[in-house]
């Protein structure tokens, strides 16, 4: 009878020694050898009829190393499930040569496995402390925001010249020297451009330009840093070439006519609202402003939530196994100096990964189909821009079914919506503190939290 012995090796790391005997296995490898010869073509004799000798002098070493690892398998696993061990990954193997599995002396064969154990951890919820940033929609963000919906649902015209800051461009950028000479091959590349995309400086230098007509310009000069990087990248280049020269030549002028305000831009913008009037339309605007903003104040709090988890929860993981995992257990094998340095990224990801699931245990959340099937049709919805008038029209229905067929799809949703759950029952727990702030202000903490 097979038997397993477990002995600790390192931090939260165990060696599973497997021993199976000639009774564990022999009988399950000659059933399989008979399998073989009623299925084997070899030359010369017909299908099932090939003599017992010859399958096993042709296959049988193969088999019964089969058979053999298979069984060590299939007992390791029964232990595994036995004793409820909480592992990572899977089992490595220790030293095992397969070569050492001899046909013409069956015996009693050892194998040794290595198991990194999963730490139990305590999280204490009670006393993460979050701000809730509360962001005041002013009038000149509705008055920003309706304008660019009138520009969006607007008509191009073409002026004859270029007289505003709203004017679009279409414009050729041909590599030139300072004097406005073409450099011979040099960067010839179409572009469109509103005229405040350029530095306020520069703009006087375009006002009253026509189609066709061509402005000598050295980028450094022509644009502000944010949108110099653009252009940049969009030409092939990098921040070393700055000042290089260009001739912008002009090939269409353009000026949006913006819509009035009036219905047609109402259903066109809200086609599931009655809005009747221009107060209306913007009260319904800074609605959806608030909606965004109230979204983006919750993800900061997750964030935070998030970030107090990560710095304040003590973990220890059996380190040099799954440093060794790293190195064999994925589609390539990797070296060790690779392993070494993935690891600090793998560790953080894979400490975020036992908080959680430790948290959705404890606070019993559950994702069911219909979550997963609502998400889908929230998913499809945001690609049609919250267009769809009728959300239970057949296609839609057929859509949601055929996702859920797809399971790397119901895999990540299932991630995603537990994850959004998880969050969403944290941020009951946690102890907020509101704080008005401005939307600028907003702005600047999240760029300076991503980098």
């Amino acid at each position: 009878m097979a038997t397993i012995t477990r002995e600790n090796i390192g931090l939260l790391t165990d060696k599973l020694t497997v021993t199976v005997g000639k009774n564990d296995y022999f009988a399950r490898f000659e059933q399989s050898l008979k399998k073989y010869a009623k299925t084997a073509n070899i030359p010369g004799f017909r299908k099932g009829m090939v003599p017992a000798g010859l399958v096993k002098k042709m296959y049988g070493q193969s088999v019964f190393t089969d058979e053999v690892l298979r069984t060590v398998e299939t007992e390791l696993n029964t232990y595994l499930n036995n004793e409820k061990l909480e592992i990572f990954a899977q089992p490595l193997p220790l030293d095992n040569d397969a070569r050492a599995l001899d046909l013409n002396n069956p015996s009693d064969y050892i194998f040794a496995f290595e198991i990194g154990l999963k730490p139990a951890i305590s999280i204490n919820t009670n006393g993460i402390k979050v701000t809730k940033y509360e962001i005041e929609v002013t009038e000149a963000m509705i008055d920003e925001e309706v304008s660019r919906l009138q520009v969006r649902n607007g008509k191009m015209t073409e002026p004859e010249s270029l007289e505003t800051e709203e004017h679009v461009l279409n414009v050729k950028f041909v590599e030139a020297d300072a004097k406005g000479n073409a450099v011979e091959g040099g960067i010839n590349k179409d572009n469109s451009l509103l005229v405040k995309y350029f530095a306020e400086g520069f703009r006087k230098n375009l006002i009253g330009k026509k189609k066709d007509d061509v402005v000598t310009l050295q980028l450094s000069k022509a644009f502000d840093d944010k949108e110099l990087e653009v252009i940049l990248s969009d030409l092939g280049l990098t921040k070393e070439d700055a000042d290089k020269h260009f001739n912008l030549q002009i090939t269409k002028v353009g000026l949006v006519e913006k819509a009035p305000l009036e219905e047609a831009l109402f259903l066109a913008t809200y086609p599931n609202k009655e809005i009747k009037t221009a107060e209306e339309f913007r009260n319904e605007v800074k609605a959806e402003i608030a909606r965004y903003y109230e979204s983006q104040s919750r993800n900061q709090i997750h964030d935070q939530i998030y970030h107090h988890l990560i710095d304040h929860t003590s973990i220890e993981l059996p380190e040099a196994f799954l440093k060794r995992w790293l190195q064999t257990g994925g589609e390539k094998p990797k070296t060790a100096e690779e392993a070494e340095q993935e690891f600090p990224s793998f560790a953080s990801q894979l400490k975020w990964t036992l908080i959680s699931s430790q948290l959705i245990a404890d606070n019993n959340i559950e994702v069911n189909p219909d979550d997963i099937k609502a998400f889908a049709r929230q998913q499809l919805f945001s690609y049609m821009g919250g267009q769809i008038l009728d959300e239970n029209q057949p296609w839609v229905e057929d859509y949601v079914n055929r996702m859920m067929q797809d399971r790397k799809f119901v895999e990540d949703t299932y991630h995603r919506v537990s994850t959004d759950k998880l969050f969403s029952t944290l941020e009951t727990l946690v102890n907020a503190t509101p704080e008005k702030i401005s939307a600028e202000a907003f702005a600047e903490k999240l760029h300076h939290h991503h980098h």
